[in-house]
């Protein structure tokens, strides 16, 4: 293990936090996040991932109300959305399946960036597209896919999901039969 490497050390450290503080995010620190978030890789670099942002505490009351899966009580959320239109602009199906992967590789790179900056962030994926498309007024053509829950760390709250014996690479991989 490298834990020399900052990369990987706060891949190491990284955590979901499912407890959040009141303490209002620096607007300046949410836009260096979603800086950051332009940064994550995407299917033939085309960008199709789109993101809205808020930290206004009545738009994430009513975000509360349509996402029973976030269980904190977050300052900032982003929603990671897909610009279905443009995508199918660029020769995609609107549900291809890379259009997901865009969406996770933004989801890591705002968690890590937020993780850096000393934010936590906790990702959320039960809740209603439609209802949040409302709440977030999510412009035409674009869907939410994906809540990144964004605030100070705090103590207490729901702990992890699962607990048991720690999950090595090992234990997640096989190597394929060489040719």
């Amino acid at each position: 293990m490298n834990d020399a490497n900052p990369v990987l050390a706060a891949i190491r450290s990284r955590r979901v936090v499912r407890a959040m503080t009141d303490e209002p995010l620096p607007r300046a620190t949410l836009e260096e996040i979603l800086d950051a978030a332009r940064w994550a890789p995407t299917a033939g670099n085309r960008h199709l991932q789109r993101f809205v942002a808020s930290d206004d505490p009545g738009t994430l009351r009513a975000l509360r109300m349509v996402s029973p899966g976030m269980l904190q009580r977050p300052v900032a959320v982003v929603a990671i959305c897909v610009d279905r239109d443009l995508a199918v602009d660029y020769g995609f199906a609107r549900d291809a399946h890379s259009l997901s992967v865009d969406v996770g590789t933004a989801a890591a790179t705002v968690l890590l960036a937020a993780h850096a900056l000393g934010v936590g962030g906790g990702p959320v994926t039960s809740f209603s597209r439609a209802a949040a498309g409302v709440v977030l007024d999510v412009p035409a053509g674009w869907t939410p896919e994906f809540l990144v829950c964004l605030g100070h760390p705090a103590q207490g709250g729901p702990g992890e999901m699962r607990r048991g014996t720690r999950v090595t690479w090992q234990d997640l991989t096989v190597w394929a039969p060489r040719a």
